[in-house]
């Protein structure tokens, strides 16, 4: 017997060892628009996701994985992996571990790393998607505030000031952006205020 096969057995809890026995989407995206590793000092374990992103829809089309650990953080790669195909990245970027822990009905305290691990992971994934985006930027001297949606600060101030916007969700409506992943709902937020702060301070208009 090898040890791969002793360790399909009964070591895991069912629902893990269906996974960790077949486990969803192996491997690298060819092409991929992002990539994301995240690794454990405690354990070395390493995981890494690589993501198809729709641009213009802002969609998680396609995602596939990779990991060196144990048959739990497999099976809640796989799971993660099935869990944000065809997602927004808006939803996928607001995911917790109970999407992932929710597919085996619960992880023991001790195995919760193992989502968290993946969950790291997709927002590594994430981040390096809106860091490519604002390396493809042409806006010349334009700062890019929505990186999903590609809306500059001049964009979104012009938006703000033909239309009188004082919420972030005016201004997605209007603009679109804040409507991907929200990273940049803070930035939006102080284009806000420093708008109709001087709006409101006598003698700037």
């Amino acid at each position: 017997m090898t040890f791969r096969e002793f360790d399909k057995m009964s070591f895991y809890p069912s629902r893990i060892q269906e996974h960790f026995n077949a486990p969803r989407n192996v491997g690298d995206l060819e092409d991929a628009d992002a990539v994301g590793e995240e690794g454990s000092l405690v354990c070395g374990a390493i995981v890494r996701l690589s993501l198809k992103i729709d641009a213009a829809g802002q969609t998680i089309t396609d995602a596939k994985f990779k990991t060196l650990g144990c048959g739990f953080l497999v099976a809640c790669a796989s799971a993660l992996t099935e869990t944000i195909r065809d997602l927004p990245i808006s939803r996928a970027a607001s995911l917790n571990t109970d999407a992932i822990t929710d597919w085996f009905g619960g992880l023991a305290p001790a195995r919760m790393h193992c989502a968290v691990l993946c969950r790291n992971a997709l927002h590594a994934a994430l981040a390096d998607y809106h860091s490519a985006r604002q390396e493809e930027w042409t806006g010349e001297d334009e700062a890019l505030i929505c990186t999903c949606f590609g809306v500059s600060e001049r964009s979104i101030e012009s938006a703000i000031s033909t239309r009188s916007l004082c919420t972030i969700e005016q201004v997605t409506r209007a603009c679109n952006a804040g409507g991907g992943c929200r990273s940049c709902h803070p930035l939006i937020e102080d284009i806000l205020d420093d708008f109709w702060r001087t709006r409101s301070t006598p003698g700037i208009s």
